[in-house]
């Protein structure tokens, strides 16, 4: 058995909505399995996303900036035909097996919590489009979940509130194209990209991922 890490980390553990209900499953774990690799790629966790069954996930990151900002991508690569549900833990994880790995730990249970959080909100219909939720253990002193989850529920509303063009349109400055590279991907023009930024609050969304980016401990 490992030793429980020194410091805390940051837990991510999520799963599919309504991913069963789709015609081609095949299809749909196919873009999920590809939106997990590219997250992995552009973020390099400590421990990387990996898929397990059920359609549910978990990886662990070195920072709730890094965590947060890898959310937004991963829903935003299964939207709109599927959603994600997502957990984020703050504290000491513990690694009980390497091969196949499972990992335990106050760190671990608290990314739980927070799913069980999320799964609470899609019973409350004023907090239906609420996908992501964070939970710091009860004795690790990490950033406030109040504050966090305040900001998590204002990004979740406005991603779920945008049409699939916004999305796109999200998705690729996100990736760090250029506008004018969005429009020829889509088929629109500068302007009309433009115009979606301003009026749909991509903007806001953007601003919010490059300051998460510069690095939330």
């Amino acid at each position: 058995m490992s030793d429980m890490k020194s410091d805390a980390s940051v837990t991510v553990i999520g799963d599919l909505v309504g991913s069963r209900r789709s015609a081609d499953r095949a299809a749909v774990h196919a873009r999920f399995a590809r939106a997990v690799a590219d997250v992995n790629a552009e973020f390099a966790p400590l421990v990387p996303l990996r898929i397990g069954v059920g359609d549910e996930f978990q990886g662990i990151f070195a920072s709730l900036g890094s965590a947060i900002a890898a959310t937004l991508r991963l829903r935003l690569a299964l939207l709109p035909e599927v959603d994600v549900r997502q957990g984020i833990g703050w504290g000491q994880v513990q690694v009980l097996a390497e091969e196949p790995r499972v990992e335990d730990g106050p760190g671990w249970w608290a990314a739980r919590s927070a799913i069980e959080a999320v799964e609470g909100y899609e019973r409350k219909a004023a907090l239906r489009a609420v996908r992501t939720a964070y939970v710091a253990a009860d004795d690790e002193p990490g950033p406030d979940a109040a504050t966090i989850n305040a900001a998590l529920m204002t990004r979740d509303q406005v991603v779920s509130g945008l049409s699939e063009r916004s999305l796109s349109v999200l998705g690729g400055l996100l990736g760090g194209r250029q506008q004018q590279e969005v429009a020829d991907e889509l088929g629109i023009s500068p302007s009309a990209v433009s115009q979606r930024i301003r009026a749909d609050g991509l903007g806001v969304l953007l601003a919010a991922d490059e300051l998460l980016r510069g690095g939330v401990a």
